[in-house]
């Protein structure tokens, strides 16, 4: 190759990526794409196949090497340049006031402009970058030393690996990851459709995430990140001067059109942003704890100074945490479709957070051991995350109190399934302990089977909870197969079963060999193979008898498709009765392969879409259905990213209002559909 066509080449690559990382920048950050995702992928996969030809060309901070790379031993300790102090906390208006006049002493009586924003509850990140590329992240640490998590945090689309034009040679910036509320939902969704523990609030689950091994791992997990601390002099006179620019930069940071940043003279001003945030905070998409003050002048920072914990210059406003305290009644031990036995406190009803709670979450044996519960303790309650009630502590102050202490001890794990007397296990690397009888253990043969039948499977009508139950313990279903050979006058006979709802259930059965393969798969509950896994498996492989005779290079292949979830469905296939049952449903005539949809397109592809209200001509499901098979995705909140909602009749006000505040289109059902016939 001669060495005009080799500069050629590397010119080529290098336009390529800086394109690319400015529609990344565009998309994530500014929420205003200029190009289409097919756009995007199509210059992804030429810059691709330029850089597997020219390996001399290689480069880390590739667009290509974003959705993460090989697994890590450890993570090397790297010290800060600048110690990552935490700020000093108050509940309290008097003391930020108190706080305000240390402040206008300290800078003898000068005026002083004050910043606010948000106080993100977090993973502090410290980002170094020379020459406008990425090179270090670091976590906080113990504050003098932190961690270096480059090759996680690369995968966060939200943080630019190489910056605009206009930053500083040298730079550091800091801020905070986060697990945005939909994303964290969505993943707990998924944890649960494939028979996982659910993670108990977005901030823990942020900061494991970030300690996994596997960058391929952290790139699912879809965190977001917003900067808000430039380190670098001279780039501005002010704190809030410097986060503008930093958004010029390519970073994501806190804007003022938003309100998620303000400056303000008084403390008068400083409590209006408090007090809007702590009313408004549960409107926003991911979680914050509080509010930071600041003095807003470099130089003024400089000469209040550092105590050997914290800043003088910043303080932070905490909001309250919603708390409740009850009474346990007792804790109650759950067995779930894949064996997992989750301890369950209940509780008299107290309200939280808006909602009644009479019941929450103990997750599993160590959690019981650490709080040492007793039924009749008084214990506290909060909403993890704001999403999942969780007890938090006791009331140490009356324990015991009406109990008698003679026969109360703490509540102990059961060594046995209280279904089925089965000696439970505990998985190496795992929490929670598991009943082994899958076969027999009834609550496991209703869970699979209530599973198979439900609204997002098989979507079987006529057959509810209580009557899978009944049925199994009449000895009548013993796995989802043995649905397909019911008959009247096996189910006339028993409770609850007359003439007319018979006739509905038998033909809700009859109809599901209707259903679409890929819910058919998710509809087998495979461990890990939630609603989207199985979308990909049925696209990519077409056919149950090619997924269950692929090898684990095969799984693994496909987007989406680690080690775990492949490894799970080769053994899900190896197992005699998983293949008896798919051998059972195939006669019963179910969908065993993908079908084309006839008419589906593209034009709705990478769309992000959000359907509410009341339609005239379609319901809300074929709705949903029209655009799964136009390209788009279904999206249960409005955020920037949404391309538009189609709106019906009796919409949600909030939902209305949210998307007028953010400018997103509204369609009617009309509009709707000339969008995908044109």
């Amino acid at each position: 190759m001669s060495k005009s066509t080799s500069k050629n080449i590397e010119l080529k690559i290098f336009e390529l990526r800086a394109e690319l990382h400015d529609h990344n920048h565009r998309y994530y950050n500014l929420a205003s794409p200029i190009v289409s995702d097919k756009e995007f992928d199509v210059m992804l996969k030429e810059l691709e196949k330029l850089e597997v030809e020219h390996p001399e060309f290689e480069d880390q901070l590739s667009p290509t090497n974003r959705p993460g790379g090989n697994p890590v031993d450890g993570f090397e300790k790297v010290e800060h340049s600048t110690p990552m102090l935490s700020l000093s906390n108050t509940y309290d208006q008097d003391e930020v006031e108190l706080w305000m006049a240390r402040v206008v002493k300290g800078l003898e009586g000068e005026d002083v402009v004050y910043v606010m924003e948000l106080k993100y509850d977090g993973v502090a990140i410290s980002l170094q970058y020379e020459g406008g590329r990425l090179v270090k992240a670091l976590t906080r640490g113990d504050g003098g030393t932190g961690e270096d998590i480059t090759a996680n945090v690369m995968t966060i689309r939200t943080i630019p690996l190489l910056l605009q034009d206009g930053a500083p040679e040298k730079l550091e910036i800091r801020g905070e990851i986060f697990y945005p509320y939909e994303e964290f939902k969505e993943l707990n969704e998924l944890r649960e459709e494939s028979g996982e523990m659910q993670f108990a609030n977005p901030r823990n689950t942020a900061a494991g995430s970030l300690k996994l091994k596997d960058s391929r791992v952290v790139a699912k997990r879809k965190l977001d990140c917003m900067m808000y601390y430039v380190l670098a002099k001279g780039v501005a006179p002010t704190h809030s001067e410097a986060v503008s620019k930093a958004g010029h930069w390519g970073f994501k940071v806190p804007c003022a059109s938003d309100q998620m940043i303000a400056t303000s003279k008084d403390s008068k001003g400083v409590m209006e942003f408090i007090e809007f945030w702590d009313k408004t905070r549960s409107e926003l998409p991911f979680a914050i704890d509080g509010v930071v003050i600041k003095v807003d002048r470099y130089d003024q920072q400089e000469r209040l100074g550092l105590t050997s914990k914290s800043p003088r210059w910043a303080i932070s406003y905490k909001f309250e945490t919603e708390r409740a305290r009850t009474k346990l009644k007792e804790i109650t031990f759950q067995v779930g479709r894949t064996g997992a036995v989750t301890p369950v406190a209940n509780l008299e009803a107290v309200q939280l957070g808006g909602t009644l709670v009479k019941r929450a979450s103990l997750h599993n044996a160590d959690q019981i051991s650490r709080l040492g519960l007793v039924p009749g303790d008084f214990v506290y309650v909060e909403k993890g995350g704001e999403i999942i009630p969780k007890i938090v502590g006791v009331d140490e102050s009356v324990r015991g109190v009406g109990v008698d202490l003679f026969s109360a001890t703490p509540e102990s794990f059961p060594e046995n399934c209280l279904e089925c007397g089965s000696q439970l296990v505990r998985k190496e690397g795992e929490a929670a302990h598991y009943c082994p009888n899958v076969e027999f253990c009834s609550p496991q043969v209703s869970g699979r089977i209530v599973h198979f039948i439900g609204r997002k499977s098989m979507n079987i009508n006529g057959l509810g909870e209580e009557t899978v139950v009944q049925l199994v313990e009449a000895g009548l279903l013993v796995d989802p197969g043995s649905l397909y050979d019911l008959k009247a006058e096996d189910l006339l006979p028993l409770e609850r079963m007359a003439e007319v709802s018979v006739k509905k259930l038998l033909k809700g059965i009859e109809a599901s060999n209707q259903i679409p393969f890929e819910r058919v798969l998710f509809g087998l509950g495979i461990r890990y193979v939630g609603e989207t896994v199985a979308k990909k498996l049925a696209r990519s492989l077409s056919s149950m008898e090619k997924i269950m005779t692929a090898s684990k290079d095969t799984l693994v292949a496909i987007d989406e498709i680690g080690e775990r979830i492949a490894e799970s469905i080769i053994h899900y296939f190896a197992q005699p009765n998983n293949i008896k049952l798919v051998d059972r449903l195939k006669s019963a005539g179910l969908q065993f392969q993908i079908e084309e949809i006839e008419g589906s397109t593209d034009r709705l592809a990478g769309s992000a879409i959000v359907v509410s209200g009341v339609f005239e001509n379609y319901d809300r499901s074929e709705i949903k259905t029209l655009i799964e098979k136009h390209g788009g995705k279904v999206s249960s909140s409005i955020s920037k990213k949404t391309a538009f909602v189609v709106a019906g009749d009796k919409m949600g006000p909030s939902k209305r209002e949210k998307a007028e505040k953010l400018g997103v289109d509204m369609l009617t059902e009309d509009e709707f559909v000339a969008k995908i016939s044109n």
